[in-house]
């Protein structure tokens, strides 16, 4: 557990290195800077407007460092050369994959809990009105999400290049927040061969969109119960374990070259 807390602690090192929190939190702030400055619906509608707008902002920016930060450590490290030092400590390879994936994950979901803090000032100095409770457990679900998100990102990196699964990650998340939700809609009217396709790729496929509890939050729908909090924590600690398991199948006999993906 110790040497996976120290790939963390440089993986978090490395991150403030490249500025990334930092860009980001300017982009949240400059974002909701320019919502404040419109009142477009009056004052009521304008604060939930900017309560809605800067939740969302607050989940894409987070993923970015999810996927950026997860994506881009392994190919990083064997287009450097580093990963030899690394596994030599002696590191094992699942080590270092649990110790990237947890330094990215909690770099995005500490940069998250910011951008929510800032949100929900915000929408408060404007006289909003919303519950704080629900605020923390939108954060605590989106870092489950984030959790996953990176445990995918970390399994894709292993044969990919840093693009490649970049591409690959967004596409899936596109495709969990635009066109999984609206499968079940299809399935009603589709022929039987392409129900049980659409019905196998519903149930097949992560549902990322699971974790945004933006309409709860903007809309005062009450707290989550317990159950279901619980099922959501749940759900996302099945799919961060399977990313980590696909990774460390993935990485564990792979043949590292010096010079390697990019």
């Amino acid at each position: 557990m110790r040497r996976v807390l120290a790939v963390a602690r440089v993986v978090w090192l490395e991150m403030l290195r490249r500025k990334e929190p930092y860009v980001v939190a300017v982009m949240l702030a400059a974002l909701l800077g320019l919502l404040l400055s419109v009142d477009v619906f009056g004052i009521g509608g304008a604060v939930r407007y900017v309560m809605d707008i800067g939740l969302l902002a607050a989940w894409i920016f987070s993923l970015v460092l999810a996927v950026a930060g997860a994506c881009r450590q392994l190919p990083d490290e064997e287009r450097r050369g580093t990963v030899f030092p690394l596994l030599a400590k002696p590191l094992t390879r699942l080590e270092m994959i649990c110790g990237k994936w947890l330094g990215a994950w909690s770099a995005a979901s500490c940069a998250g809990a910011v951008f929510f803090l800032a949100v929900g000032v915000v929408v408060k100095g404007r006289g909003g009105a919303f519950d704080w409770l629900t605020l923390a457990q939108g954060w605590v679900v989106c870092s489950a999400g984030l959790a996953a998100v990176a445990a995918m990102g970390m399994a894709l990196s292993t044969r990919m290049s840093f693009g490649a699964a970049s591409s690959v990650s967004w596409t899936m998340l596109a495709a969990s927040f635009f066109m999984l939700p609206r499968i079940p809609e299809r399935v009603l009217g589709a022929p039987r061969a392409n129900a049980a396709i659409l019905s196998l790729l519903y149930y097949a496929l992560p549902h990322f969109e699971l974790f945004d509890m933006r309409l709860r939050i903007v809309h005062r729908w009450g707290n989550i119960p317990a159950r279901a909090l619980a099922l959501l924590l749940a759900y996302g600690a099945v799919l961060t374990s399977l990313g980590l398991c696909a990774a460390w199948l993935a990485y564990r006999n792979k043949r590292l070259e010096r010079g390697g993906v990019s």
